[in-house]
């Protein structure tokens, strides 16, 4: 099973991570003169937040190597989560999408959050776990 988690979460994280690259050079090249600098700081934390996370993802998949357990693949779910939820909407946002969509950007940072408590835990036991 931690064969599978370690290598699902690596490719989630690479296209994560290479989406995040694109899109970063998509808001400042092509994007720059179509949306005003209110929108373009929307994009740019959504390609931050998504950034961060991918390398999350890549350190969560790289720890299953060792030793998986629930707490590691919920923080996995939860980190991906919280990419499509507070980085998707904040880029439909960007892009003059409907204020409603506001109302997701929460859930998707307490879903960050949540990812790396459950990161958090996954380590806590695994000291108490180490000889």
């Amino acid at each position: 099973m931690s064969q599978r988690l370690e290598g699902g979460t690596v490719v989630a994280a690479a296209v994560a991570g290479a989406s995040a690259v694109a899109l970063g050079a998509f808001g400042a090249h092509a994007l720059r003169d179509a949306l005003d600098e209110r929108a373009l700081a929307i994009w740019r934390t959504a390609v931050d937040y998504q950034f961060w996370h991918a390398l999350a993802l890549l350190a969560s998949g790289l720890l299953a190597r060792g030793r998986s357990s629930s707490a590691l693949r919920f923080a996995v779910a939860a980190f991906a989560l919280g990419i499509v939820l507070f980085s998707g909407s904040l880029y439909a946002l960007a892009l003059g999408g409907p204020r409603a969509l506001g109302v997701v950007t929460p859930f998707g940072g307490v879903a960050f959050i949540t990812g790396w408590v459950a990161l958090g835990v996954h380590g806590w036991r695994a000291m108490d776990d180490s000889p």
